[in-house]
């Protein structure tokens, strides 16, 4: 299965369709999910049996789900997406301020910017089909982070002046090389960067 190329890549996001029966939608989402798991590890050539194995189905469920490779990258990354934004609203209702939220988030962010690479580069072989995903990338995550930002700010607890895209986009520079570095710690960077957020007393 090493079709690479992005032949799913300017689906519409929701993917419409007929709708799936629950165990189908179930096995899709422990699919994804065992993806995402071997991918980090092994990268996203990792065989499928791989993949089948960490979500406990059979090769045959694998590939009725996912065809090609590109069907299988492009659902993961927009999995990952989702999950991410999701993700925001839960944590600024559960978590005890906003700025521990806000953190929280960033760091789910830099989890996924750190674990895709992979995703992206594959996706680049197709520069049309790559656009149509990172331009879905950032108006499901801009405004899930505006939000984060927005609710910090009104605390008190940040800093007014600072932009979703740009604190998206400078997380997003600290994490290049995350992945091919060791001695490289992104996260702790990032760590910092988050608390120099913080509102001036």
């Amino acid at each position: 299965m090493s079709d690479t190329g992005s032949s799913g890549g300017d689906r519409d996001p929701g993917r419409a369709g007929r709708p799936k029966r629950t165990d189908a939608r179930r096995n899709e989402k422990t699919l994804l999910d065992a993806a995402a798991t071997v991918f980090v590890t092994s990268g996203v050539d990792a065989p499928v049996r791989d993949i089948a194995a960490e979500a406990g189905v059979g090769v045959g469920t694998f590939y009725r789900h996912f065809p090609t490779r590109a069907d299988l990258i492009i659902a993961v990354y927009r999995h990952q997406v989702e999950a991410c934004a999701e993700a925001g609203p839960a944590l600024l209702e559960s978590r005890a301020t906003p700025h521990e939220a806000l953190r929280e988030w960033i760091g789910l962010f830099v989890d996924f910017l750190v674990t895709k690479h992979g995703l992206a580069g594959v996706l680049q072989s197709d520069s049309t089909g790559f656009e149509t995903l990172h331009s879905y990338f950032l108006d499901r995550l801009v405004p899930v982070c505006a939000e984060l930002l927005a609710a910090a700010a009104a605390s008190g607890e940040i800093r007014t002046d600072v932009e979703a895209y740009a604190l998206m986009r400078g997380v997003g520079n600290l994490c290049i090389g995350a992945d091919s570095d060791p001695r490289y710690d992104a996260r702790r960077l990032v760590g910092l960067l988050v608390t120099g957020l913080r509102q001036p007393h």
